[in-house]
């Protein structure tokens, strides 16, 4: 983009570019989104910024109206492949907070200082400044969503003293922890819907009674009903469960994480404060609240909030083979995963079966090896198997082929000594190879481990039978595919809601 072209994105309000980039106004002294609502500010006062920890390391401080440092993810860095991307995919994730720069660094292959100098270069802020960031968000989430003692918060957030919390707090949003907190309950902390969370109404829960509380926003239309169809028919018993009726079901499961475990609750019911913006309701059941900015993340991930549905159309709504389905599902997301190395092992478990027999017997995987939760949360039960269980598991009572269980043990034992990387921000290209390279594994396993545990957008899985269904509908063939380059995930889902659509 070039300033004119940013500057009358502003002027317009426009929230497509939310997350896109930043501005900083210098006669106040804040940085806002593209699309808040305040008088626009005069060109010759404004600064572009391409993240929010880049308007902060200039001075800015947040927007108390718009909330700029809390719009969806910017869905660059899921297109992306190369060092930026990789790093804030990590970054996202939580690894700074939990490795620093140096983990970070050995983590993306490259010394810090390299780290350091690239991702100022492309973000104007480094590793650190960007987590900083982020830790500032989940405290504003947590002080304003719990009642949590202050001093909590403070560590659950990452924050290595209460001393930084408070400064961080103050420098970011010009208000102390408690006076964020008041301006919560008395109903005036701005725009909720955000990208990691914010109140949803319900401020002062404490966490053992209803979770935390978030709303995941999202930008443009959101194919809702089509994202919770796709995680509903592929659910597993004790890992997952949809409870309620179509149009208002909520999806919960488990989730295994660095500090403890965790139960997420999704509602299927969008809220749509504008025609470009909206949220999903979601609730975090946390043994550990140092695990929420984790937990979020991959939330986010799972119903793939952080897309571009405005790129994914222009290029795809074009086609005269995609253009009708993308009339017809707007919004339509690519799923990613809540656990990388879940989604490997499920991709085996799915190898030349239906959707309904891999769902059972990832059951019997679950029942058999998955460790129980302390207590049944529901129909939860247990956290689907680690893969260190499973390299060694005999796996006689999925009832499979000998072949088929050797494959599920090599694939456990690459994940678990490290041969094949599936976490966030691990390179594609190598852990495409790594699999291709293990006995039992093809390019349809290969390629849906990229498209979903790795969020890669661009996958086109050519030969699956959905696929070719879909298609054969549509009266388009294979071939095409080249031309819906980034987005061929996204192309690949419409043609597999075709072939499954009734009628």
């Amino acid at each position: 983009m070039t300033d004119d072209s940013r500057y009358e994105a502003v002027r317009s309000r426009d929230a497509r570019f939310d997350g896109v980039f930043f501005l900083g106004v210098r006669t106040t002294g804040i940085y806002c989104r593209p699309s808040c609502p305040a008088v626009t500010p005069k060109r010759e006062n404004v600064s572009y910024h391409p993240t929010a920890a880049a308007a902060q390391r200039a001075g800015f401080r947040a927007c108390r109206r718009c909330r700029p440092d809390a719009v969806p993810g910017s869905a660059e860095w899921n297109v992306r492949a190369d060092l930026v991307g990789r790093a804030m995919r990590m970054i996202g994730d939580g690894v700074v907070d939990r490795e620093g720069v140096a983990g970070l660094a050995d983590r993306l292959g490259y010394s810090a200082r390299q780290v350091q100098r690239q991702l100022t270069a492309e973000l104007g802020a480094g590793p650190v400044a960007l987590a900083r960031a982020q830790r500032g968000h989940t405290a504003r989430v947590l002080l304003q969503t719990t009642s949590l003692p202050v001093t909590e918060i403070a560590f659950a957030a990452g924050f290595a003293s209460v001393r930084q919390f408070n400064d961080t707090m103050r420098e970011i949003y010009a208000r102390t922890p408690s006076e964020l907190r008041g301006a919560a309950a008395r109903g005036g902390h701005g725009r909720s819907a955000v990208r990691g969370g914010a109140p949803s109404g319900r401020s002062g829960d404490t966490v053992g009674a209803g979770g935390v509380p978030l709303r995941l926003a999202y930008r443009g239309p959101y194919a809702a009903r089509q994202m919770f169809d796709f995680l509903q028919r592929r659910a597993i018993d004790g890992v997952e469960e949809t409870v309620g009726e179509v149009g208002a079901r909520t999806y919960r499961r488990t989730l295994r994480l660095p500090y403890g475990t965790g139960v997420a609750e999704i509602d299927e019911r969008t809220g749509a404060p504008g025609a470009d913006s909206g949220w999903l309701e979601c609730r975090l059941h946390l043994a550990d609240l140092r695990d929420l900015t984790t937990a979020v993340q991959r939330v986010r991930q799972l119903f793939d909030l952080d897309a571009d549905p405005f790129a994914v159309a222009e290029r795809l709504g074009a086609d005269e083979v995609l253009g009708p389905l993308v009339a017809r599902w707007p919004g339509l997301r690519s799923p990613g995963s809540a656990d990388p190395h879940e989604l490997a092992v499920r991709a085996v478990l799915g190898q030349q079966i239906t959707v309904a027999a891999a769902r059972t017997l990832g059951g019997r995987l679950v029942a058999s090896y998955g460790k129980p939760l302390a207590a049944p949360d529901g129909g939860l039960t247990h956290l689907f198997p680690d893969a260190g269980t499973l390299a060694t598991a005999p796996l006689g009572e999925l009832g499979m082929p000998e072949r088929r269980r050797a494959t599920i043990r090599t694939v456990a034992a690459a994940l678990a000594d490290g041969t094949v990387q599936l976490d966030a921000g691990a390179n594609r290209d190598e852990a495409s190879q790594a699999l291709l390279a293990l006995p039992g594994i093809g390019p349809w396993s290969a390629g849906y481990m990229r498209m979903r545990a790795l969020g890669d957008p661009d996958v086109f899985l050519s030969g699956d039978v959905g696929v070719r269904q879909g298609l054969a509908l549509s009266g388009g063939d294979a071939g095409r595919a080249a031309s819906w380059r980034p987005w061929r995930s996204y192309a690949l889902h419409h043609l597999w809601n075709l072939a499954a659509a009734p009628g």
